[in-house]
C-alpha cells in the first residue's frame, strides 16, 4: 500500500488558500502512485478555528470546499479534516473517492486541557470507521483518538485494519515530539498495525505546529518520517498485510475478541488506479528528530515567520540593548524573514554602556540589517521638566526607570505606524513571570516571539545559533556580560531577582507544575526566594494580560494555557 500524507501548512479561515494547496497535494500525491492521501486535521479551515466555528456560513463555506476537492479525488483516495455541521458540529475527516465525498468520521475524543478546547465546539464522535483500498482495511482516526490506548484504534484493529491513519493537529511544546513518536510506536505495537501519522505544520497565533509526520510497521520501527517543521508530501510503502500475518502468532488480538468492544461503521470500498507511470517509492526517507535545543529555536524561527507573513506584514522592528534577549529575537527575526526585512533601533540612554551598544552596532552589521539609532537622552530630560513641577523635590526611583522604556516603546510604536512594521517585543518568560518589565515600555508590541523562553534557555538557544556558523554573528560579549536593564547607574539583574539559575527552577515548578510554597522548599529552594518569586509572580498578572501574543515552547504557557484570575487574594 503506498500512501501519501500532506503535511501541510494550513491557515486559519483561508479556506481557498487551503482547499487550493489540498488541491495541489492530491495532484502530487496521484503522480507519486500513491493509493491513499491524507492531510491534517481540519486542514480545510486551519487549526484551531476557535469561534469561527460558531458562524453557521462558515462551516458552510468548509463543507463546500470538502465537495469540491471530492471531484478530484479520482484514482486515490484523499482523507481531508473539516468540521462537519450536522445535527451537531463534528471534528471529521471526508473520505473523498471517485469524485465523490464517500464517508465521514467523527472525531471520538476531544481534548478540553492545555490549549485545547474542542468540547466547546464540537460534538463527540461515536463510531470507530474502516474503509477498504484496493484490499487493504484502513483504519482512520483524529489527533486524540489515538493519545489514550483504548481509543477506536483498539476496535478498527479488531475489525481486521493493517493500516490506522491519524489525522493530527498537534501543537508543538519542548520535548513533545520525542514523546509523542514513542506513544505512536506503541500503539501500532500493541495494535499489529501498521500507523500513518499526518500532522499539521506551522505557526497560529501562539501556537506552533512541528509535523513530523510518520509512517510504522505493525513493530513500531519508522518507516518514513517528514522532517520538523517544513512543509513536506512523505510517500511510504507500507507491507499492510504483514501485520495481518503477525495476527497469526499474537495472540493478543484473540484474546481482546472476547472482550466486549464497540460496532465498527465500514465507510466503502475503493479501487485506486495507483502505479500508473509512477516512479519507485524512496527508501530510507526517515528524517531525524532535531536535538532538544535546536528543535525550540526552529520552532520560534517558524511561529515567528507564519505569524509576520500570516497577518500581513513584510517587515519587523525591535529595540536592540546589546543584551542576550534582544540578541535572540534578532537572530530569529532574520532567520525567519531575511535580513531585509528586518530592522533594529539602537536608542541609548546616559545609563547604557558603550559595550552593550558597540555589541549592538556590531550583531546589526554581522547580521546584515539596518540599524537605527535614537538616542533618548533628550526626551528623558523633556520628560523630567514636564513632571518636575508634579513631582516635586522626590528623589528619583523607578518611575524614572519606566519612562525610559515607555520612550523607546513610543519610539518603536512611531516608526511601526509610519512604515507598517510589526514590533516585536524581546521579554522572555522569566521576566514576564515576575514582572520584571514595563507595561506600555519593553512590553509594548505586536508580537513577543520569546515570551515563553525562560532566560537560561535563551542563553542556550543563542549559542545554538552562534555555533551554526563557523563565524558566529554574535558577539561573545553579549552572552558574557551580566545581564542588565540599563535603567539606572551599575544595575544588574540579580540586585531585583535571584539568580536565573535559583529563578527558572522555582517558576518551573510553580508556573508549569503548579506546586506549593512547601513543595518548592522541599526541593531545596530558598525560602526567601520562593516568598519573593511566589509573590511577584500573582501580583503580576494584570502585566501579562496586557502583553502581545507570543510563541508557546513550554508546557505551560502564560495565556492559552495558564489562566490565573487578576482579582485573586489565594497565594502560595
Amino acid at each position: 500500500m503506498r500512501l501519501a500524507l500532506q503535511q501541510l501548512n494550513a491557515t486559519v479561515g483561508d479556506l481557498a488558500g487551503n482547499e487550493a494547496a489540498i488541491r495541489e497535494g492530491i495532484g502530487q500525491a496521484k503522480a507519486a502512485g500513491a493509493q491513499i492521501v491524507a492531510f491534517p486535521e481540519l486542514a480545510i479551515t486551519g487549526y484551531p478555528p476557535e469561534d469561527l466555528l460558531l458562524k453557521e456560513h462558515f462551516l458552510r463555506d468548509a463543507r463546500e470546499a470538502v465537495e469540491r476537492l471530492a471531484e478530484d479525488a479520482q484514482g486515490i483516495v484523499a482523507l481531508v479534516g473539516f468540521p462537519e455541521r450536522a445535527d451537531d458540529v463534528y471534528n471529521a475527516v471526508a473520505v473523498l473517492a471517485d469524485g465523490e465525498l464517500q464517508g465521514i468520521y467523527r472525531k471520538m475524543r476531544l481534548p478540553n486541557y492545555g490549549v485545547f478546547d474542542e468540547v466547546r465546539y464540537f460534538q463527540a464522535g461515536t463510531e470507530p470507521a474502516v474503509i477498504e483500498v484496493d484490499g487493504v482495511t484502513v483504519g482512520l482516526t483524529i489527533c486524540e483518538d489515538d493519545w489514550v490506548p483504548d481509543g477506536p484504534i483498539v476496535d478498527e484493529a479488531l475489525a481486521g485494519a493493517e493500516i490506522v491513519i491519524n489525522i493530527s493537529a498537534s501543537p508543538y511544546q519542548a520535548g513533545k515530539p520525542a514523546e509523542r513518536e514513542t506513544m505512536l510506536k506503541q500503539r501500532a505495537r500493541d495494535n499489529l498495525t501498521a500507523f500513518a501519522f499526518c500532522a499539521l505544520v506551522g505557526g497560529q497565533d501562539e501556537l506552533v505546529f512541528d509535523g513530523f509526520s510518520a509512517v510504522y510497521d505493525h513493530h513500531g520501527s519508522p518507516i518514513a518520517r517528514a522532517p520538523q517543521f517544513a512543509e513536506h508530501l512523505l510517500i511510504a510503502d507500507v507491507d499492510a498485510h504483514a501485520a495481518r500475518a503477525a495476527r497469526l502468532t499474537d495472540t493478543r488480538p484473540r484474546l481482546a475478541r472476547r472482550v466486549e468492544h464497540r460496532p465498527v461503521a465500514h465507510l466503502g470500498r475503493f479501487t485506486t488506479t495507483a502505479g500508473a507511470g509512477a516512479e519507485p517509492a524512496p527508501h530510507g526517507d526517515v528524517a531525524e528528530l532535531l536535538d532538544p535545543d535546536a528543535e525550540v529555536y526552529a520552532a520560534l524561527v517558524l511561529g515567528t515567520r507564519d505569524y509576520v507573513r500570516k497577518n500581513g506584514f513584510e517587515h519587523v522592528v525591535f529595540g536592540l540593548s546589546g543584551g542576550v534577549d534582544s540578541t535572540l529575537v534578532a537572530t530569529i527575526a532574520v532567520d525567519a524573514l531575511g535580513p531585509d526585512k528586518v530592522t533594529a533601533v539602537v536608542m541609548p540612554s546616559p545609563y547604557s554602556s558603550s559595550g552593550t551598544q558597540d555589541d549592538a552596532r556590531t550583531l546589526a552589521r554581522n547580521l546584515g540589517i539596518e540599524c537605527l539609532e535614537l538616542s533618548i537622552k533628550e526626551l528623558m530630560e523633556d520628560y523630567d521638566r514636564t513632571l518636575a513641577p508634579v513631582f516635586g523635590e522626590r528623589p528619583s526611583d523607578i518611575t524614572e526607570e519606566n519612562l525610559q522604556a515607555r520612550i523607546r516603546g513610543n519610539l518603536l510604536m512611531a516608526l511601526s505606524n509610519k512604515f507598517g512594521w510589526l514590533v516585536l517585543t524581546t521579554g522572555n518568560k522569566s521576566e514576564m513571570s515576575v514582572g520584571y518589565s514595563t507595561l506600555y515600555g519593553d512590553s509594548a508590541g505586536g508580537f513577543a516571539v520569546i515570551k515563553d523562553v525562560p532566560k537560561l534557555l535563551v542563553y542556550r538557544l543563542v549559542d545554538v545559533r552562534a555555533k551554526r556558523d563557523p563565524d558566529s554573528p554574535i558577539p561573545e560579549s553579549i552572552v558574557s556580560r551580566p545581564p542588565s536593564a540599563e535603567l539606572r547607574a551599575d544595575q544588574k539583574d540579580e540586585d531585583s531577582l535571584p539568580p536565573y539559575e535559583v529563578l527558572d527552577a522555582i517558576l518551573l515548578g510553580y508556573v508549569e507544575e503548579d506546586l506549593g510554597r512547601e513543595q518548592l522548599i522541599a526541593r531545596g529552594l530558598p525560602a526567601e526566594d520562593v516568598d519573593r518569586v511566589l509573590s511577584l509572580v500573582d501580583h503580576s498578572e494584570y502585566k501579562r494580560r496586557q502583553n502581545p501574543p507570543g510563541i508557546k515552547v513550554t508546557s505551560k504557557a502564560f495565556g492559552r494555557d495558564r489562566r490565573v484570575p487578576i482579582t485573586n487574594r489565594y497565594r502560595g
